[in-house]
């Protein structure tokens, strides 16, 4: 009879040192199993610039560069900026500057799986947001006054440069001259979801080099990791 009792009194002494192990682990939500955020590998930029003159692509780049930085965002980081062989310079499709994929913004929601699969997605308001994780202004449904969806690429809708929109090779103030923009949240006028309104990177020109803000722009980017 006592070895029975000693017996369950360290039956209840286990079941309630598990008891409290379990309590002061939350259960995953995925039922135990614990999942890596993906490394995130693109996003917009949150600074703008008040002219197409970004400094060429090394400037542009740079700006990339100093916003992944300051985010905590590891690695090179580079511009989606297409430009044209000018002055004897070689031209470059921003298709090439970004890597082979999969892509994925700050939140650890995939864009795409690769480069060709990217380029056929629309703009999305929820994907295509800053290194802050904060989506752009524009004509989402809930937006805050104040479109500035046009992002600047100098692209055409295969990712390849559209020659006289780059700004020059984004060194250019001059209002005689133009970038291509697309918009982030894929929207156009009255939240018009079509072809070319719809397009992240190829969507129309924009006002000209000298101003950015005309037409729903402020200057913004797209930065990859390649």
């Amino acid at each position: 009879m006592r070895f029975l009792l000693h017996a369950l009194a360290g039956c209840v002494s286990l079941a309630v040192v598990a008891c409290s192990d379990d309590e002061t682990k939350p259960p995953a939500a995925d039922g135990g199993h614990e999942h890596e955020h993906p490394e995130p590998n693109f996003f917009v930029s949150s600074d703008t610039s008040a002219t197409g003159n970004l400094g060429g692509l090394d400037g542009a780049d740079a700006r990339c560069q100093t916003l992944a930085d300051a985010a905590d965002l590891h690695g090179t980081w580079q511009a989606y900026l297409s430009t044209e062989p000018l002055e004897g310079a070689e031209g470059v499709d921003a298709r090439d500057r970004i890597g082979d994929g999969p892509f994925y913004n700050v939140n650890g929601a995939k864009l795409a799986d690769d480069v060709d699969a990217l380029h056929a997605i629309p703009g999305d308001a929820e994907l295509f947001i800053t290194e802050a994780g904060d989506k752009i202004p524009g004509q989402w449904e809930g937006s805050p006054a104040g479109v500035v969806h046009d992002i600047l690429t100098g692209t055409g809708p295969d990712g390849r440069v559209l020659e006289g929109m780059t700004c020059a090779n984004w060194t250019s103030e001059s209002a005689d001259l133009a970038a291509q923009v697309g918009h982030s949240d894929g929207l156009g006028p009255a939240m018009n979801a079509m072809a070319p309104f719809n397009s992240w990177h190829s969507s129309h020109p924009n006002g000209g080099c000298n101003d950015t803000a005309p037409r729903g722009g402020a200057g913004h980017i797209y930065c990859f990791k390649p």
